[in-house]
């Protein structure tokens, strides 16, 4: 007999965008349940009438804590890790001065290894259940971080990072190397359990036009890859790339004219763009990825979360690490809403809440896998305590609405927050 199991606690699941559909899309269930068998939810509904209809079930009950599906962080850059929080610079300096030493390094598997279980681990401690990556230009930093989430049984997407200009000769590559190490690399993880291989130029400053041509290539080979790379993140790196590409309409066509562009696009960050390019990535079908955290550390810019939305735009969110300055999606949550304030817009919790679930899980093409709290969804789960600190115990405990109880945890809460989290409905939590 297949072991069902019980989650019993608060439960919030979104029927629809509360950007466009309004915030009674939330579905918010005081005393809910999710059963779970075989690593997939099965049903939905009260505790109560859940418990009834499966007496069998082995019951967890959180009590007041919240269920949510987990934590999906669209972009980051696990190589960062350990240099997570270094003082100073702007975009490009910030790259010369701490990214490019420290990514060196993972052309050692024994090191890349190191690093990939360190991330995880904190992602984990942190409510994620799914990343987005990049990694370095060495096979092995792939291959270790595709190994770490296999083992823990993760959905996890990356993809070999590809420059062969403007860097260190020991991080280039050639166009045809980056063809055939990511195309070897496409063979080998895309597909294996819940792993997904993303085709990752750096960004257009580091790859020269034969390059972006033969990812693109490989990408009309095998489109059910994602793809993904950086867009308009700082002005002086959008100036580089108008120097380096005068013939290019703007940044977006850079990528345009490899092929780079279309459903499964992934342009992170996307602060400053033209009407042109705002109107072509709509057309598209490719997602945004909005970085706050990390464009308020390197002093990118505010990302226009209210028009792009407006406009219809797919957005998701990530918290960039290590440009990104913390590896929590709730700080990161928080650091969206500050964003939108100084544009003049308060995101409400539930916008929030669904930027970092559903919302990321559209984003990359994954909303009829993950990222939803409903029957025939994987079972990846966040249980946050709604009263983690003296601080946020005594904001939340005054609240006469869900709203007010969840927005002190969004807002001021870290991995003390994650009562538990679920991986294919195993408890992740030691």
């Amino acid at each position: 007999m297949t072991q069902k199991t019980l989650l019993i606690g608060q439960t919030l699941a979104f029927t629809g965008d509360p950007f466009h559909d309004g915030i009674e899309t939330a579905r918010h269930d005081a005393r809910g349940g999710i059963l779970i068998e075989n690593g997939m939810i099965t049903a939905t509904g009260t505790a109560d009438d859940l418990r009834r209809a499966h007496p069998e079930a082995q019951i967890t009950d959180y009590g007041n804590s919240l269920i949510l599906p987990g934590f999906i962080d669209a972009h980051a850059h696990y190589p960062q890790t350990a240099m997570i929080a270094s003082w100073g610079k702007r975009l490009i300096d910030w790259l010369n001065r701490y990214t490019f030493p420290e990514e060196m390094k993972f052309g050692d598997p024994v090191y890349a290894n190191a690093i990939a279980k360190t991330y995880f681990d904190l992602t984990l401690a942190n409510g994620t259940t799914t990343t987005t990556s990049f990694t370095t230009i060495h096979p092995a930093s792939v291959d270790a971080y595709f190994a770490e989430a296999k083992s823990r049984g993760l959905r996890a997407i990356a993809g070999k990072t590809c420059m062969d200009r403007n860097a260190p000769a020991d991080l280039t590559d050639t166009a045809q190397s980056a063809y055939d190490d990511s195309k070897a690399l496409v063979g080998k993880w895309h597909g294996q359990d819940r792993l997904i291989y993303a085709i990752t130029p750096r960004f257009s400053p580091t790859s020269t036009r034969e390059q972006l041509a033969a990812l693109g290539a490989l990408w009309a080979e095998h489109p059910d890859c994602l793809m993904q790379t950086h867009l308009s993140e700082q002005t002086e790196e959008i100036a580089w790339v108008r120097d380096l590409f005068p013939e290019a309409r703007d940044y977006l066509d850079t990528y345009e004219a490899a092929g780079l562009i279309g459903p499964g696009a992934l342009f992170g960050h996307a602060i400053h763009l033209t009407d042109r390019e705002r109107a072509r990535l709509k057309e598209s079908g490719a997602s945004l990825v909005h970085c706050p955290t990390s464009n308020t550390f390197i002093g990118s810019g505010l990302f226009d979360m209210d028009g792009l939305m407006a406009e219809g735009q797919t957005i998701g969110l990530a918290t960039d690490t290590g440009g990104g300055s913390s590896f929590s999606m709730l700080r990161t949550m928080a650091a969206a809403y500050e964003v939108a304030q100084l544009r003049g817009r308060a995101l409400h919790p539930a916008e929030l809440l669904w930027l970092a679930t559903t919302g990321s899980a559209r984003a990359l093409r994954l909303d009829t896998k993950i990222g939803h709290l409903s029957p025939g969804y994987e079972a990846d789960l966040v249980v946050l305590d709604l009263a983690s600190t003296p601080a946020i115990a005594q904001r939340a405990a005054r609240a006469d609405t869900l709203w007010e109880a969840v927005f002190p945890t969004i807002m001021m809460g870290d991995d003390r927050a994650i009562r538990d989290v679920r991986i294919m409905g195993q408890s992740m939590t030691k």
